[in-house]
């Protein structure tokens, strides 16, 4: 059988190999110079490509159990021994992720490329497909001004994030043009903004924290970890992973940090209070230095309205309880997220239940397949997007054939 597989990303060269592997005349269209591009940027260079915690209830959208079949079929586990032989050394991070050995996400890249032109795949780089035309005989499908003909088309487009790295919307457009459905789209794993007159100055300043994002005071998202402070709002891993819920439900949102996550506010107070006793000499802008970073402690002070070059000696113990409270709940207000192009994860997408959990085939045109990003399904932050990518791509790969190969 001759298969067409749009989008040389993760997803689709996992479909290229395996039904490269099952027999099948397989062509992969990438619209860039070369595949794999987008892989390249993931964990920041070094290439998250699996989290061992993969599972159907970290993954969001219209996900459901439709992930179930697939994470079942081609796990972690499987995952990891499909690299092994493919020559790839991993290792496993206390945190559940899954990185090359080498560090390089370029390993990655590079072994699933070898392997697809090893098993005899066609790869088609500067050849954006265009059009997808549906008849009685199969698909036609247009690509850099010519047509080619073929029995089954798999789409691994992506989705609109990491614009500048390969992030597309063709996916959903080719699909919707055979009849398929997109959702509302939303930029995920991204940075957050917020009210600048305080984080401005604090770019570049890193914390540890407690993160969690309220709506009419209702918590939406937690997250816990490094927080990295811009001259627009917060980055950083904890970030990421409240960012989804942050970029549907938009401005009116509140984070509030807890940077000082490990102990009570009590325990904070009383460690203030021992310092003002200590060095009652000492101006309000070095009240908080070793507690955390000097510039935070400044703007901690500022958000519980307090003078910094007032005197320590003027504070009470009330005031030593205020200040330990809003190092326990610093807050800001929420104006939105990056855009698309800063984005790691499409929330939204095709939707899923046009198309059978179980073979990843359209319930709308027989022979037609999806895989990865272009559907409705993202996950947290960590590694699951990427397992996600294999796990889908090799049962779309597998064309209906239900064997694991």
């Amino acid at each position: 059988m001759k298969v067409a597989v749009i989008g040389g990303g993760a997803a689709g060269l996992m479909a290229a190999i395996t039904a490269a592997r099952g027999g099948h005349a397989v062509t992969v269209f990438e619209r860039q110079a070369r595949v794999g591009k987008k892989l390249l940027t993931t964990g920041n260079g070094r290439c998250n490509l699996t989290n061992v915690a993969a599972a159907p209830d970290r993954y969001n959208g219209g996900a459901g159990e439709f992930t179930r079949y697939a994470l079942d079929a081609f796990g972690v586990e499987d995952t990891l021994a499909f690299f092994r032989d493919l020559g790839l050394v991993t290792v496993t991070e206390e945190s559940g992720r899954v990185y090359p050995l080498s560090d390089q996400a370029g390993s990655v890249v590079d072994v699933l490329r070898l392997s697809a032109a090893g098993s005899g795949a066609e790869l088609c780089c500067s050849s954006e497909v265009s059009r997808i035309k549906k008849d009685r005989r199969g698909f036609t499908v247009t690509a850099a001004g010519s047509n080619r003909e073929f029995d089954a088309v798999i789409i691994c487009c992506g989705g609109r994030a990491g614009g500048r790295v390969g992030g597309t919307a063709l996916g959903y457009e080719l699909l919707k043009s055979l009849g398929h459905t997109c959702t509302a789209l939303y930029p995920a794993l991204v940075q957050i903004k917020t009210d600048t007159d305080l984080v401005r100055s604090l770019k570049g300043v890193r914390a540890d924290a407690l993160i969690k994002l309220t709506l009419w005071d209702e918590t939406i998202a937690r997250s816990a970890g490094e927080v990295q402070f811009t001259d627009f709002g917060i980055s950083g891993p904890a970030v990421f992973e409240i960012s989804r819920a942050a970029s549907v439900h938009g401005a009116g949102s509140r984070v509030t940090l807890d940077l000082l996550r490990s102990m009570e506010t009590g325990e904070a107070a009383e460690i203030i209070r021992n310092r003002i006793a200590a060095m009652p000499s000492l101006t309000l802008e070095n009240l908080l230095t070793g507690t955390v970073h000097n510039r935070l402690g400044r703007v901690v002070l500022k958000y519980a309205g307090y003078d910094i070059n007032g005197s320590v000696s003027a504070l009470t113990d009330g005031d030593a309880a205020k200040i330990a409270a809003a190092l326990k709940s610093f807050t800001l207000n929420v104006t939105g997220t990056l855009g698309f192009e800063d984005a790691q994860v499409t929330v939204g997408g095709i939707k899923t239940g046009e198309f059978d959990p179980t073979t990843l085939e359209s319930r709308i045109v027989p022979g037609l397949y999806a895989a990865g990003e272009v559907l409705d399904v993202d996950g947290d932050c960590g590694g699951f997007n990427l397992q996600w990518a294999w796990s889908s791509g090799r049962l779309a790969g597998q064309l209906g054939g239900g064997k694991r190969r």
